[in-house]
């Protein structure tokens, strides 16, 4: 019997492993990774250095340790190359595995800032625990850092590497930060709350180049501002991992095309996470991944239920201004309703018939979420 094959090692891979298990002991099950296939928790990298957290430190698991857990068996530093739809075999590590469901958890990858200057290849992006294992160990003591990208990780990276001691400026091309998540005056309440930690923001600007410098790199802003960093962190964004798909003529438009059973357009492949457009959403966020691989679980193991979404809160981890959003996922240009008041904001994002589509909350009023959650309509409905 050949075994069901998860290609990535990711909160979204292990997850689904872990519910497969949940309900069938006994399947042939394989994780191909291309890393060390280490267990952590991806958001937690944005919040480590305050608290003290070594990459090593954020490390729950080994690959060996989960593979023994759960019986299963995890193949580290495998790169799958190619995969063939039709015949049910994929070519990866120099070796040809066949499968009889594959899934696919590829995750994301990060958006390419585009730089000029002799310096650009020395800026980093934290996408894995290798990531920021390395961005750790290139960060000095109370270094300078400069942050391309004022949205979720962007500004959670500042938050936390402002309260870790360091000097931090933030370059974000909009008017404000985390405008896809919230209205101006939440996006000016953060701003004003990391500057209170000494984060200097320069809005409605982009980096253009990353020059080397006597200490440490210049960057140079496309005003022509220069601003003098130890470190630069790419935080622009990430973009589903679809190549793979690609080549084996899988359906893709911004993520890996599948419908609300995570089937994607070839028989027997699956896709999860942050690589996925499921029913043409692309949520890149924990709780969306992990309502996929439970459901996905029990598809694979003959249920047909299709993917529920239920209310889900983005938690935006900037402990200096708390903030709980969930904006209309389908991207409708709504008018927002805003009521600031001593110990927050309560912002209410108000459809066509005057019916409230999403909220936004700051501060203490940030304890409200359920109660405003209460309110909406779950964004998949299960099936009736």
């Amino acid at each position: 019997m050949h075994p069901m094959v998860i290609v990535g090692s990711g909160m979204a891979g292990y997850t689904l492993a872990r519910e497969l298990r949940k309900r069938d002991a006994a399947v042939p099950l394989l994780v191909l990774t291309a890393d060390n296939g280490d267990v952590y928790s991806k958001p937690m990298l944005s919040t480590a250095l305050a608290q003290g957290q070594t990459p090593e430190r954020l490390v729950q698991m080994t690959a060996a340790q989960l593979q023994a857990q759960l019986g299963i068996s995890v193949r580290t530093m495998t790169r799958v190359e190619s995969i063939d739809a039709t015949a049910h075999t994929l070519y990866a590590g120099g070796e040809l595995i066949a499968w009889s469901r594959l899934v696919l958890a590829l995750g994301a990858n990060p958006v390419d800032p585009h730089l000029a200057g002799d310096a650009a290849d020395t800026v980093f992006s934290v996408n894995n625990l290798a990531d920021y294992a390395r961005f750790r160990a290139a960060l000095p003591s109370g270094g300078r850092v400069v942050i391309l990208g004022g949205g979720l990780i962007g500004c959670e990276f500042a938050n936390d590497l402002a309260a870790a001691g360091h000097a931090v400026e933030l370059v974000h091309p909009r008017e404000w930060l985390l405008e896809r998540l919230l209205p101006e005056q939440a996006g000016r309440a953060v701003q004003a709350a990391l500057g209170g930690l000494g984060v200097q923001s320069h809005l409605g600007r982009k980096a253009t180049a990353v020059q080397r410098a006597d200490h440490g790199v210049t960057v140079v802003l496309d005003d022509g501002r220069r601003l003098q960093a130890d470190i630069v962190l790419s935080a622009i964004g990430l973009r589903p991992a679809t190549a793979l798909a690609q080549q084996a003529g899988l359906a893709v438009l911004r993520g890996i095309v599948v419908d609300r059973w995570l089937r994607s357009s070839a028989a027997d492949i699956y896709a999860i996470g942050d690589c996925a457009e499921v029913d043409g959403y692309v949520l890149p966020y924990v709780q969306p991944l992990l309502a996929q691989a439970r459901a996905l679980a029990a598809i694979l193991c003959g249920g047909d239920a299709p993917l529920a979404y239920p209310v889900m809160p983005v938690v935006v981890k900037t402990p200096a201004c708390p903030v709980v959003s969930l904006a209309a996922a389908d991207g409708r240009a709504l008018d927002w309703q805003v009521e600031q008041a001593e110990d927050g904001l309560r912002a209410r994002q108000i459809d066509a018939t005057g019916q409230m589509a999403g909220f936004v909350l700051t501060g203490a009023a940030t304890r409200e979420r359920q109660q405003f959650a209460a309110q909406l309509r779950p964004l998949l409905a299960p099936a009736s």
